[in-house]
C-alpha cells in the first residue's frame, strides 16, 4: 500500500487520545489528529520521530494527521484505519494463502446487531466474514499482542464472529501487524484478560484466527507474504 506524501517531526506529546502536538522540521508547533484510541504505550515517547499526512480540506479543523512513528528499530504505524486498508490490498493481491479463492470483496458491510464487517468475502453460496485488527504492542518476550487497551468492543466483534459461523458462514479474526521488530503473536492477557478469554472462546467455536506481517517505510506499508 503506497503512502500519501509525509511530513516529517519529532513527537511532543499525545493527549485526549485523538490529539498530538508535533514539532515539524521548521520549529513550527502543530497539532495532529491521533487515529488511535488505544493507549499507544509503545507509540508515544517524547521526541521520536513521526510522519503526518496532510489534508487541505476547509472541514477540517486538524489539517495533520498521525500516521507513523519511529522508535529507534522500526517505523510502528499508529494510524488504525490502515490496518483495514492493508487487509483489504492483501486479500485483493492474494498474499494471504487461506483467504484467497473469493471472487468478491466487499468493505464495511452491515451485520449482526449492529456492527460492520471490515472485510466480506463472497463465492457463490459461500461468505466469509474478517474482522481486522491492528497490532501495535510487544510484549516482555518480544512477542507481538492485541489489545493495548481493554476492548469490550473487540469482545463485541468476537461475539458477532462466533455468531457468523454458527449460521453456516466462515469467520475469521486477522491480526494486522504494524511494526516488525517482534516475533510470533498472543493475546494481550496482561491487558485484558476477558479479550484473551473470548478469543479463545472464539478459536473454540470455529472462528480462523490469522494474522500478516507488514514491511513499513517513509512511503509504503507492504503485506510480507
Amino acid at each position: 500500500m503506497e503512502l500519501p506524501p509525509l511530513t516529517k517531526g519529532k513527537l511532543l506529546k499525545r493527549y485526549k487520545r485523538f490529539l498530538a502536538d508535533v514539532e515539524l522540521e521548521d520549529g513550527t508547533i502543530i497539532t495532529a489528529h491521533c487515529p488511535n484510541s488505544g493507549r499507544m504505550t509503545q507509540c508515544q515517547s517524547e521526541g521520536w520521530p513521526v510522519l503526518l499526512s496532510y489534508h487541505d480540506n476547509p472541514k477540517r479543523k486538524l489539517k495533520y494527521t498521525w500516521e507513523l512513528v519511529h522508535n529507534g528499530k522500526t517505523w510502528i504505524c499508529i494510524n488504525t484505519q490502515r490496518a483495514n486498508e492493508v487487509a483489504f490490498e492483501a486479500v485483493s493481491q492474494s498474499l494471504i494463502p487461506e483467504l484467497t479463492g473469493y471472487a468478491k470483496i466487499e468493505r464495511e458491510r452491515k451485520y449482526g446487531k449492529s456492527s460492520r464487517i471490515d472485510l466480506l468475502l463472497s463465492n457463490n453460496d459461500e461468505l466469509c466474514y474478517v474482522e481486522v485488527k491492528s497490532v501495535t504492542l510487544l510484549n516482555d518476550q518480544g512477542e507481538y499482542c492485541f489489545p493495548d487497551a481493554p476492548t469490550e468492543r473487540g469482545r463485541k466483534h468476537l461475539e458477532e464472529l462466533v455468531s457468523m459461523k454458527q449460521q453456516g458462514h466462515r469467520a475469521v479474526m486477522l491480526f494486522i501487524i504494524m511494526r516488525n521488530d517482534g516475533c510470533g503473536f498472543k493475546p494481550a492477557g496482561h491487558i485484558d484478560t476477558a479479550y484473551a478469554a473470548k478469543l479463545e472462546w472464539a478459536k473454540e467455536n470455529g472462528v480462523e484466527i490469522f494474522t500478516q506481517q507488514t514491511q513499513i517505510t517513509s512511503e509504503h506499508i507492504t503485506s510480507m507474504s
